[in-house]
């Protein structure tokens, strides 16, 4: 929902520096790589270190990568499939990151194994959303459906966890990665009965 209606103000906000990293000769996949790894960074040093704040601060600045490469993937040559499996593969691997870094930190000295469950929850949870629509999209099933999409799933956890890092009650990030991992089930729900109904649609058809 959200990076359907965010997608157009900022293809509009990064196109300028989209085009010119392409003229300096950057490629999408370096932003993709260098993003992914910025994300990483941030989620696995500075918030196992109780550093919400700076590592939101940090990873921040790298997300918008994920924007960005693919402006200039489409400026270049309207994007092929690998870097739409590179891009697809690192966000994974970005999500994982986030999740695992509070889990680690909540566990350790931050002292409250309810916060380091709920992000366990939505790192498995965040996986099967995604895995559900590549499985269906593999098989000739669209699953593009759901209110806990990408965009919404990182901007509610790193907007919370920054606030908590400056004293918002952790209760607030707690319920907060409860309702994300709820929303995340009814996604993975949701997504399971769309391809189920293309497949009953394909029987009857046949």
């Amino acid at each position: 929902m959200l990076n359907r209606h965010a997608r157009g103000f900022f293809t509009a906000l990064f196109s300028p520096l989209a085009r010119w990293l392409l003229r300096i000769g950057v490629s999408p996949d370096a932003i993709t790589i260098v993003g992914t790894a910025g994300v990483v960074v941030g989620a696995l040093v500075f918030y196992p270190l109780g550093q919400l704040w700076w590592g939101t601060i940090f990873i921040t600045a790298f997300i918008f990568s994920d924007v960005i490469d693919g402006i200039m993937a489409r400026l270049q040559n309207g994007g092929g499939r690998w870097g739409n499996f590179l891009d697809s593969t690192l966000d994974r691997v970005a999500d994982g990151a986030l999740f695992a870094g509070l889990a680690v930190w909540f566990f350790t000295g931050g002292e409250n194994e309810a916060i380091a469950i709920a992000a366990v929850v939505c790192l498995v949870l965040g996986m099967v959303v995604s895995y559900v629509r590549a499985k269906a999209e593999s098989l000739g099933f669209q699953a593009n459906v759901g209110i806990a999409e990408r965009a919404e799933r990182l901007v509610s956890v790193l907007v919370v966890t920054g606030f908590t890092g400056l004293g918002l009650p952790s209760i607030v990030l707690f319920v907060t990665l409860v309702l994300l991992a709820l929303a995340s089930f009814v996604t993975v729900v949701q997504r399971v009965l769309a391809v189920r109904d293309q497949s009953h649609e394909d029987t009857e058809q046949t």
